[in-house]
């Protein structure tokens, strides 16, 4: 494909099948929109199947769907900079350093009150249990949420031993097909869909390791095989991947379950902290 994916569609267009003609006049309605869906999402709001999204795209050219969102993105709603002119977060070259400033702060409080709106108190508690209860919490990640699930065994660390951090996508797998139904996955994915996430969760499912996911999508491919879904803020555009407001609202998240797991066991957990503290002290000038 060559050119704005726009074009290409409507040059397309008549020779589309049914659901491809429905799935162009949904694109066409709702760009803006669709750039920002999980495949899911979009088969569900277009009345389409996933699989007609997928032959929809490579008739089009593209080797898949994530290839569609980004054209999606190129298309002339693109600032100068490769920030989305309609998010909060659009930010250009003729900008003055103030107004980056005021749009950057005004992205991550928007990101910090859309995941507040979200945050369902019964599945916090529901995680929580899972963390109280485990032997093991294993924190899961790839690419910019793997940043994510760092921060999330740094918190947690201060206060339990029992958070392990796995970086590398082979030894995540491996060290699920090892764990047991007494360990917990606590999974970061924005987007819901990351191959070697979804390989991964197979292998929690088949050994009834319990998953909590930290994602934006509810309807994503990970959240079928995840416990307990907490869900984040902030739109985040194919061309602003891992960008800061979307991690402001799952650090939001991370702090709610670390308090939510210390005020379970208080007097254990001031302690731990207290002596994670010192020993860092020694560290310090």
């Amino acid at each position: 494909m060559t050119g704005n994916i726009l074009e290409s569609i409507t040059a397309q267009y008549h020779s589309l099948t049914r659901s491809g003609k429905k799935l162009a006049d949904y694109v066409f309605a709702h760009t803006g929109e669709a750039q920002y869906y999980s495949i899911s999402t979009l088969a569900e709001k277009s009345g389409v199947s996933e699989a007609s999204i997928t032959r929809f795209c490579h008739g089009l050219g593209l080797a898949g769907y994530n290839d569609f969102k980004l054209a999606l993105a190129k298309t002339d709603r693109v600032t100068d900079m490769g920030e989305m002119t309609d998010s909060p977060q659009g930010v250009t070259s003729e900008d003055s350093l103030n107004t980056i400033f005021q749009k950057i702060h005004k992205a991550s409080i928007l990101s910090l009150n859309e995941t507040l709106e979200l945050l369902d108190e019964n599945a916090i508690n529901r995680a929580v249990d899972l963390l109280v209860k485990a032997d093991r919490v294993y924190c899961f990640g790839h690419g910019g949420s793997m940043v994510m699930a760092m921060e999330a065994w740094a918190r947690f660390s201060t206060a339990s031993s029992r958070f392990v951090q796995v970086t590398d996508s082979h030894m995540q797998i491996m060290t699920t097909a090892l764990a047991t139904s007494k360990d917990v996955l606590l999974v970061f994915s924005y987007s819901g869909s990351t191959k070697d996430m979804e390989d991964t969760l197979q292998i929690a499912h088949e050994h009834q390791v319990p998953v909590i996911l930290i994602t934006h999508f509810p309807n994503s491919r990970a959240a079928e095989f995840a416990d307990v879904v907490l869900l984040c803020g902030y739109n985040e555009g194919p061309l602003q991947s891992g960008s800061i407001p979307a991690k402001v609202g799952q650090m939001l998240l991370i702090d709610c379950l670390f308090y939510g797991f210390c005020r379970r066991n208080p007097e254990a957990t001031a302690a731990a902290r207290s002596a994670t503290a010192e020993a860092v002290a020694r560290k310090m000038l």
